[in-house]
């Protein structure tokens, strides 16, 4: 019987520790090498899509899924109609909606949560940053320099397979592919997440809460996607009764020590956006907003898509891979799907790694291009990016079939070759009803 496949993950966020999980069960032995000392709680919330839950199923991890998420059946795109249109005030009208959006929230510690207690003891190492990576013994092997702990000591791991899987700011991908740029998309997302236990809250933060309840019928099963001139917002339910909103501003490109994306905001930004919010805004969705402590701000960037993820025994997997913007709720879901693909790919590879890799490359690469470029499409247009004149078109005269395009349905027939040589084409259609 030939030996165990030993495989060599560097990450261990989502991608990582879905791809130990895919890779254990087909017999490998896997080590996941994390940068991060102590594990906390951070990020926000996310969606995942039905192939997404069947993959977490598949892991063994279904019940936490029911424990650790609320449903996401609805998507509804609503418009801010001007108080010109409306007779003084702000209100919105619904422009699209899919009852079949078939998604499920969750929040970002809690997936990861799921994902790290259900591995085996000893297979997750803390403390570890990956310094360097050689092919070595004719590239059928891997060796990885990792400095250990706060001393930072220097520990050598090998493998037959390196999977990189060290996010959207890669160094495994800066040293592949040098001298690639990340690509500003013209806007930040103020981000933020309001616990609504009533338990928990102040009469006025109760307030806010059932204000936003009545503005939004639907929401604890659909998902709110709320467009303005030139900007757009999220709203969505997470479990543990929290409220998840995102609202994408455009601005120019924020100064950011290299590589983060998140930066805090200042109490003058607070006041500022609180003001913009009410002039922008349904009353409930600003209260919200303003009602929300610690709100962070994230630059919105993404890397145009690689032609291949495979160098020789190294493979990029989640957002090393395809990092993307948050408009599709695709970077969660293209992870997993990248573990379930690979995990795929060595069950059936008879032991050829090369073979296997081979398959998950020509399986991967061209999804995921259309998945990030649909994605950073989407953004464009709820922005108001693909009008002629910016945000000049009118959502609520438009006819059915035009509405349509805001929905995330339509992803699977993207024609992203299209779309990247001539983005320009791809915008709202001047019909009306």
């Amino acid at each position: 019987m030939p030996a165990p496949l030993e495989v060599l993950i560097v990450g261990g966020s989502i991608a990582g520790l879905a791809c130990a999980h895919a890779l254990l069960k087909q017999g490998c032995r896997v080590t996941v090498l994390e940068r991060s000392i102590t594990i906390a709680a951070a990020g926000a919330g996310l969606g995942l899509d039905q192939q997404a839950c069947d993959i977490l199923r598949s892991f063994g991890l279904g019940q936490d899924l029911v424990e650790n998420s609320c449903e996401l059946g609805t998507e509804v795109n609503r418009v801010v109609v001007p108080p010109i249109q409306c007779g003084g005030g702000r209100t919105v009208e619904e422009v699209f909606r899919d009852e079949q959006y078939g998604h499920r929230s969750t929040h970002w510690s809690d997936l990861h949560w799921m994902l790290r207690k259900g591995l085996p003891e000893g297979v997750m190492q803390l403390g570890h940053t990956c310094v360097a990576f050689e092919q070595i013994e004719e590239r059928r092997r891997v060796r990885i320099t990792a400095a250990v702990g706060h001393a930072g000591e220097l520990r050598s791991y090998e493998g037959d397979l390196m999977v990189a899987a060290d996010g959207a700011m890669s160094e495994t991908r800066a040293k592949l592919v040098p001298g690639e740029t990340r690509r500003y998309s013209g806007y930040c997302a103020w981000r933020g997440v309001m616990t609504a236990h009533p338990e928990l809250m102040t009469d006025d933060e109760q307030a806010v809460v059932a204000r936003v309840r009545a503005a939004y019928p639907d929401l604890g099963r659909a998902i709110y996607f709320e467009m303005a001139q030139d900007t757009h917002a999220v709203l969505y339910e997470l479990p543990g009764k929290r409220l998840n909103w995102l609202w994408y501003v455009a601005q120019p490109q924020p100064k950011l020590p290299f590589p983060s994306v998140i930066f805090s905001a200042t109490e003058q930004a607070l006041q500022k956006m609180h003001l913009e919010a009410y002039k922008t805004w349904p009353l409930a969705l600003s209260q919200l907003m303003k009602a929300t402590a610690a709100p962070f701000i994230h630059a919105i960037v993404d890397k145009e898509p690689l032609s291949r993820f495979v160098w020789g025994r190294v493979v990029l997997v989640g957002e090393a891979a395809h990092p993307t913007t948050p408009h599709g709720l695709r970077s969660t879901n293209m992870a997993l799907a990248d573990a379930a693909m690979l995990g795929s790919c060595i069950a059936n590879s008879g032991g050829d790694i090369e073979a296997a890799l081979s398959r998950f490359e020509h399986a991967r690469v061209s999804c995921t291009a259309r998945e990030a470029l649909f994605s950073r499409y989407l953004g464009q247009l709820k922005q108001g990016m693909l009008d002629s004149p910016a945000g000049s078109f009118d959502w609520s005269a438009a006819n059915p079939e035009t509405r349509q395009l805001l929905s995330t349905a339509q992803m699977p027939d993207f024609d992203h070759q299209r779309y990247a040589a001539d983005p320009a084409a791809f915008g709202p259609r001047p019909s009306s009803a």
